[in-house]
């Protein structure tokens, strides 16, 4: 016989159990997952300090309560603080045979028809990539040429003079260094699938971050230590943190401000694909600054080739995460608003880590 706790614990999404006075009674494991808190420590809080809702729902939820109906809201973005907010669809319900009491199940929007567009777009990129990449190639050698001969006349050039050959030797060696970024798309190497400690990688990224780009800036670690292996490359994922880093500390600037290294687990995050298949991405890894933020024109093409919002930027930092992150079957997502930028990363499991091989900080 399936007991009530059973179901309650098998259900697939967070799910929240909530009094008449809209306190919380219960949550299953997956909210827990889905808050980044236990069950005890919630209970008898209020929800509406637990769960952040960019929408008004108080009055309508009041009103689902009063006339015993069930509500249901899509497309709204759900967070707590404690993790950065995701598009979900909301049902709200009475719970029948417990006057005034309610349960509540959060559903993350992961939706086939948002992957089909992404999907299109990246095909769309990958296009272009392997164009500029061609491109790039044929460029080069002419450049090299012009630059050659630059220099030779700037043997024989009067002093004020030499200014101009020196422009044409510093802008040519800029677009072959832009070339380079462009063919560094297609000469990455095969990803090397394997357990990798998420922790180390982080550790690595953040040393070299403070030793170099980022030692204006103060870098704070905080790591869930039960977080099991993923699976990946760890020197594309090393790649892939770097980049993020340096693009927090970029648009901080002088003096500087913080960063925040932030790992958890998510049991209930799954990313359905274009063609109806599914995959578990249950390890979150998050790069937080207090910069500006990301300009509001770009922010839902930050991942496109040749979208910058840096003065003279390329373009192809964020694009070459994007690939990278996408080659092994993960998520990115960025959220900014001034003074709160998330980048977050979600990886698969390895299927090799068992329970017991849990990493450590």
């Amino acid at each position: 016989m399936i007991r009530d706790a059973d179901i309650w614990a098998s259900l697939p999404v967070p799910a929240v159990l909530i009094a008449p006075d809209d306190t919380i009674l219960d949550i299953n494991s997956a909210a827990e997952g889905f808050l980044n808190i236990s069950a005890k420590s919630v209970r008898g809080t209020r929800l509406w300090d637990q769960i952040v809702i960019d929408a008004p729902l108080e009055q309508s939820f009041a009103r689902a309560r009063e006339n015993s109906s069930p509500l249901f809201v899509n497309d709204v973005d759900v967070g707590n603080g404690r993790r950065a907010p995701l598009q979900c669809a909301l049902q709200i319900a009475p719970l029948l045979g417990a006057e005034g009491q309610m349960i509540l199940l959060i559903t993350p929007r992961e939706l086939a028809g948002r992957m089909t567009q992404n999907d299109t777009v990246k095909s769309a990129a990958k296009s272009a990539i392997g164009m500029a990449e061609m491109l790039a190639h044929e460029i080069k050698n002419p450049l090299a040429g012009i630059t050659g001969a630059a220099q030779l006349l700037s043997m024989n050039l009067a002093p004020e003079d030499v200014e101009l050959t020196d422009l044409i030797v510093e802008e040519s060696r800029r677009i072959v260094k832009l070339l380079d970024q462009v063919e560094q798309f297609g000469n990455l190497s095969v990803t090397q699938m394997q357990a990798v400690n998420i922790h180390d990688v982080l550790d690595r990224a953040r040393r070299s971050a403070l030793l170099g780009f980022g030692a204006h800036m103060k870098i704070i670690e905080e790591y869930d230590p039960s977080l099991p292996m993923a699976s990946g490359d760890p020197d594309q994922l090393l790649q892939v943190i770097l980049n993020l880093l340096k693009n927090a500390a970029e648009a901080a600037g002088e003096p500087g401000g913080t960063i925040r290294l932030h790992s958890y687990y998510e049991h209930s995050f799954r990313l359905r694909r274009a063609d109806g298949s599914g995959q578990l991405l249950p390890l979150q890894i998050e790069i937080i600054d207090d910069g500006p933020g990301l300009p509001e024109g770009i922010k839902d093409e930050i991942f496109d080739p040749f979208i910058s919002g840096k003065e003279n930027g390329t373009g192809l930092g964020l694009a070459l995460v994007s690939k990278i992150v996408s080659d092994h079957g993960g998520w990115i997502t960025v959220s900014s608003v001034p003074g709160h930028t998330v980048f977050r990363m979600s990886l698969p499991r390895s299927k090799n880590s068992a329970a017991a091989n849990l990493q450590k900080e």
